[in-house]
């Protein structure tokens, strides 16, 4: 009789232990409960896609490496009546500025994708703050109107420091929930598969400005999600600006408290 209340006191301690972990994992906002009870350091996460309901995505570009397919890309978006984001790095800004003025006149949105293409996460702040100060400087000399709001950090990668730089430059920092992986080469109708077999309300396409088969991809990709009643924009009219939060996942969800 002894050893069963000793058996279910460990049981109980166990349930209770296990129970208090769930509760602890649990998401409060941007961070976890776990967090705030232990103090732990918080990791900042970028937006990957949104949560929303509407038929709503975006689509977007880097741009570091060659120009060739540039305005083609944007006589497509055109013809599709869509519109899109396009993140430039510095370097590329510097060679190609008839391009982003193009891409400014022609109505897309431009952020920045750092000036020189580094794995941030390796830098420092100072260094940090200068790649995305010199970055939007090289847009803005190619085109003067441009609101630099977006940034994305080169290879996805990113840590708190990153982000605490680009919220104090008055950028947000984005990722994406759908990548094409055209720059790896790959056929237009696998680039085109991957994007239509991922794709959600609230998702954020990446794709790229020079890739190899990019101009075969687009316009079959556009013209599937229009046929399926998505609505394709930039990423900062999908985007909320504040009063949100963006849970372990990334997905940024508006409050609505």
């Amino acid at each position: 009789m002894k050893f069963l209340v000793i058996k279910r006191t460990v049981i109980w301690s166990a349930l209770t232990v296990i129970v208090l972990c769930a509760i602890l994992a649990m998401p409060l906002g941007e961070n976890s409960i776990s967090a705030v009870f232990f103090g732990d350091n918080l990791r900042k996460i970028p937006v990957y896609n949104v949560a929303t309901t509407e038929k709503r995505v975006a689509i977007s570009f880097d741009a570091a490496w060659g120009a060739d397919k540039t305005e083609k890309i944007m006589e497509i978006l055109k013809e599709y009546d869509v519109n899109a984001t396009f993140f430039l790095v510095g370097f590329w800004a510097e060679k190609y500025p008839e391009i982003v003025k193009k891409i400014h006149e022609n109505g897309y949105e431009i952020g920045t994708h750092s000036n020189t293409h580094p794995d941030m996460t390796k830098l420092s702040e100072e260094q940090i703050r200068l790649e995305l100060e010199q970055s939007i400087a090289k847009i803005k000399n190619a085109s003067q109107e441009v609101d630099v709001k977006l940034f994305r950090a080169p290879y996805g990668a990113y840590n708190n420091t990153l982000i605490d730089v680009a919220e104090s430059l008055n950028l947000q920092t984005i990722q994406w929930d759908v990548d094409s992986l055209d720059w790896k080469g790959i056929s237009g109708s696998e680039i085109s598969n991957r994007i239509l077999s991922k794709v959600k309300e609230g998702s954020i396409i990446l794709c790229h400005n020079n890739s190899d088969h990019i101009l075969d991809a687009l316009p079959i990709v556009l013209d599937r999600l229009k046929l399926q009643g998505y609505t394709v924009g930039c990423i900062g009219d999908l985007v909320y600006k504040d009063n949100f939060t963006i849970d372990r996942a990334g997905v940024q969800h508006l409050n609505t408290n």
